[in-house]
Parts: structure tokens; C-alpha cells; sequence
């Protein structure tokens, strides 16, 4: 690492990777520190013996293919490609949808038999909400004017994005509607390749457009002189630097990076009442070489509960599951499937325990997710060759997450982390946010709003 650059990015998820490649585009000496060895935050990948497992659900809106042709370039909008049968099995329903406003249209009609003109109504709001409109209408209080007394209808419309960011039926209806409303616009898509191919591809971009990447770069402190960001502490090295974007946790970047004595206190008043999301646990299978899944759906959302509960979502004794299949049509030119099946769930209810005990605690969810899987797939026994368990500490471990949040804050936290440079000159963020955000889109064009906001800045000074 040299000893002074314009911009010193902090964490390498979707939203810091996008924010250092506009910096750099823009002329800035960028340096993209991360701590962990890999890129791409929970938007990430790794390896075990010949499987390839992707962390996280990654499905997203067809909004991706323009943030991503405009911030990252033709070659990465053409690998965006829809995923089209998603699978929903619970005790109200069972159905197979490609999860856009006209096939979700048609099951209301048909399958619900909620009047289409309901149907059309409530997309339409849908699609007129702003993250900066009013919010004092809960998403329970949304799905209650225009389906009253519909649990099977809210189910529906409210667990695939329960999975996708955290939100309850109790939270702002904008935190709910805006990212379903992108999803409803086309469907659901993904990135052909794999989540390996889109870093390597994103790495090879940055350094093309001259950002210094360094992994295993622990930023342990931001410096601050006179209310003014003068540099960052790396790995133990001070670095001079006008601009600091944070891609770490809100919380961690003003207490820890930062220092509350820095901020006033009527900001500190109520960022100290801004909630992290939920975590996730997550286990991974491999399948043996040779063999082969059925055509299952690519996005099963699976719950035992017999009705939709966002607190029963995230227990620690599952009943909901969400599994992302991925087939060798994702990396075209493998014969590799594998299987992600993902839980909400909550850090303290991982942190109690023992190494033993945590231990066979991941067995035991292991187990439990074999157990669920064979509805599905009656032999995954005899072709799975391989598995392991994510829980909450694990992000916390890789990201350093408070909690290991997967979703970053609730939305209250959006409005702090959006005047963070208003506090201290020349410092920003960027990440999963509230209603910004959650899930591959909504980090990628909040990165893209950092780095303008940081670019006016320096280029103001």
C-alpha cells in the first residue's frame, strides 16, 4: 500500500467494489481495503474439494442489468439472466411462479380469486413508492386495504422478501413495497457464471480502471482532525486519504472505525436507536460428479409453519427454508449442481454455546436440512458428497458485521447512514441499508450514490 490516496474504501462488498470503480473512473487514486481474503462481502463464494458453493440468495431485480451495463460495463449486463421457476410449498398453498406482476397477477385472479381490479390497484402503489414517502403505514397495515383478511394472499406477497431483507409485517410498508415492486417489474435474475466469475471479472475491472485492491487490509481506525477525515489506520499503517468510503456495518464504522466523540449528539441520540437486521444461517451441498438433479425450480421458498410469521422465520427450531438450486446452466461448460438452503435467524441465539456444543449444533442443522430436503429430492442422501454450515457467528466472523446482519440496518438506520458525511467532511457509506437496501441491487446502486456524493465533494474542495 502506498502512504496517501484521494480515497480509501473500506470493505469490498457489492456496494464498496461499485463506489471504488466509479471513483477510480473518475480520476481518483483509489485504495479498496479488505479485510477478509476474499471480495465480495456476503455477496461472495468459496471453494470446497471440487464444489463451488455461492453465499447468500442471489436473485435480483432486472434493474441489475442497467446499474450494472452503466457502473460496470456491457460484458457483466449480458451475464444477467432470468430465473424462471420459483417454487413456493407451504401448508396454504403450493404453486410455481416466474414471480413478475403478471404471473402473480394471474395466480391472485385464479388461484386466490381476489378481484383483478384489487390486484391492479395494489401494484400500482406499489409502483409509485419512493424511499423518501411517508412512513407511518406498516406493510400488515398495506396488505389490510387492499386484502383484508387474506393470510394466505400477505403469504404469499411478504416471504419471498422476509427472506431477501429481514422486513416484518409491523415494519414501514415502503420497506416492504419498493423491493417487491422491483422484483414484479420482470421477474427474478441472476448472473450466469457464477458468483467466482462476476469477482474475478469485477477485480480485473477495478484494476484496469487503477484501484489498488488489497485483501487482508484491516482497517482498524478512520482519522479524523477538526471534523474532517484525514486518512485510515491499516493493518497497523496510517494512510492519508481526503475521502473514506465505509462499506463495513453502519454501527461498527461510527463506533468503532470512528469514535462517537466525534459525532454530534443529536445525531448519536438517534443513531443509538437504529436496530440491525436479522443473520442467517445457511448449509451447503455438493453433489457427487456424475450425478444429477431433477428440475426442482430454482428458488424454492419452504415453510412447515401453517401460517406466515416473521418471528417463526427466524427461530432457531426451523420451519422455513429457502433453497437456491444451482445448476450447471449457471457456470455453462460444469456438470456441477449444488444446493443453498438458507434460514433466518438470530446471532444470540448462536452465541451461547460451547465449541462442542456449536459443533454439533451445525451438525444437528445439517441433519435437519437433509432431513427437510427429501421432499424434494427423495436421494440427496446417497448423491450429496459433500456439506457444510453457515450460522450468524460465521458472517459475523467473515464480515465483521455487528451480529453477523445480514441485511445490515432496519430502516431507520438509512437516514444516518446517508448524512454520515455531514457529521465529518469527506466521510460516507455505503451498504445494505434499510429499505436501500438489500439484496445485490439495492448495494450496488447505493454504492453508486456514495461515490457521487463523495466525488462532489472532492471535487468541490
Amino acid at each position: 500500500m502506498k502512504d496517501n490516496y484521494d480515497v480509501i474504501v473500506v470493505g469490498s462488498g457489492l456496494g464498496g467494489l461499485t463506489a471504488a470503480n466509479i471513483m477510480a473512473r473518475n480520476g481518483h487514486r483509489v485504495l479498496l481495503a479488505e479485510q477478509h481474503f476474499q471480495l465480495g462481502g456476503l455477496a461472495t463464494y468459496f471453494r470446497r474439494k471440487h464444489h463451488i458453493f455461492d453465499v447468500a440468495l442471489h436473485g435480483f431485480p432486472i434493474g441489475m442489468q442497467k446499474s450494472f451495463r452503466k457502473y460496470w460495463g456491457k460484458p457483466f449486463a449480458e451475464r444477467i439472466a432470468q430465473v424462471r421457476k420459483i417454487v413456493f410449498d407451504n401448508p396454504q398453498f403450493h404453486l410455481t411462479t416466474t414471480f413478475d406482476t403478471e404471473d402473480f397477477t394471474r395466480h391472485l385472479v385464479e388461484t386466490f380469486k381476489v378481484p383483478k381490479e384489487r390486484v391492479d390497484g395494489f401494484f400500482a402503489e406499489l409502483k409509485a413508492m419512493n424511499y423518501y414517502d411517508d412512513q407511518s403505514e406498516t406493510t400488515r397495515g398495506l396488505f389490510q386495504r387492499h386484502f383484508p383478511d387474506r393470510p394466505d394472499v400477505w403469504r404469499l406477497l411478504m416471504e419471498p422478501i422476509t427472506y431477501a431483507n429481514g422486513s416484518t409485517l409491523d415494519e414501514p410498508a415502503i420497506s416492504y413495497g419498493i423491493v417487491f415492486g422491483n422484483f414484479m417489474s420482470k421477474g427474478v435474475y441472476t448472473f450466469i457464471g457464477g458468483t467466482d466469475l462476476m469477482l474475478d471479472m469485477m477485480a480485473e475491472e477495478l484494476r484496469a480502471n487503477g484501484v489498488d485492491i488489497q485483501t487482508r487490509a484491516l482497517v482498524e481506525k478512520i482519522l479524523v482532525d477538526g471534523g474532517k477525515v484525514r486518512g485510515a489506520v491499516v493493518n497497523g499503517q496510517e494512510i492519508a486519504a481526503k475521502v473514506v468510503i465505509s462499506n463495513g456495518s453502519l454501527l461498527n464504522t461510527v463506533q468503532d472505525l470512528v469514535g462517537e466523540e466525534h459525532f454530534a449528539a443529536e445525531y448519536l441520540a438517534g443513531f443509538r436507536k437504529v436496530k440491525v437486521s436479522n443473520s442467517s444461517s445457511q448449509v451447503y451441498l455438493g453433489i457427487r460428479p456424475g450425478e444429477k438433479l431433477e428440475d426442482i425450480g430454482d428458488l424454492l421458498f419452504t415453510s412447515t409453519c401453517p401460517v406466515f410469521d416473521s418471528a417463526a422465520i427466524c427461530a432457531k427450531q426451523v420451519t422455513s427454508r429457502t433453497y437456491s438450486v444451482y445448476y450447471p446452466s449457471i457456470r455453462p461448460g460444469t456438470d456441477k449442481y449444488t444446493i443453498v438452503a438458507s434460514m433466518n435467524g438470530w446471532y444470540d441465539d448462536w452465541a451461547g454455546y460451547t465449541r462442542e456444543e456449536y459443533k454439533a449444533a451445525k451438525e444437528a442443522l445439517i441433519e435437519d436440512t437433509l432431513n427437510a430436503l427429501e421432499k424434494y429430492v427423495p436421494n440427496i442422501r446417497a448423491i450429496c458428497d459433500y456439506t457444510e454450515a453457515a450460522t450468524p457467528k460465521t458472517f459475523q466472523r467473515y464480515t465483521l458485521h455487528r451480529q453477523g446482519a445480514s441485511f445490515g440496518t432496519k430502516f431507520d438506520g438509512l437516514r444516518y447512514s446517508m448524512n454520515l458525511h455531514e457529521q465529518i467532511a469527506g466521510l460516507f457509506h455505503t451498504g445494505s441499508v434499510g429499505i436501500i437496501m438489500s439484496g445485490w441491487l439495492g448495494t450496488v446502486n447505493y454504492g453508486v450514490m456514495a461515490a457521487n456524493e463523495a466525488d462532489k465533494f472532492l471535487t468541490l474542495r
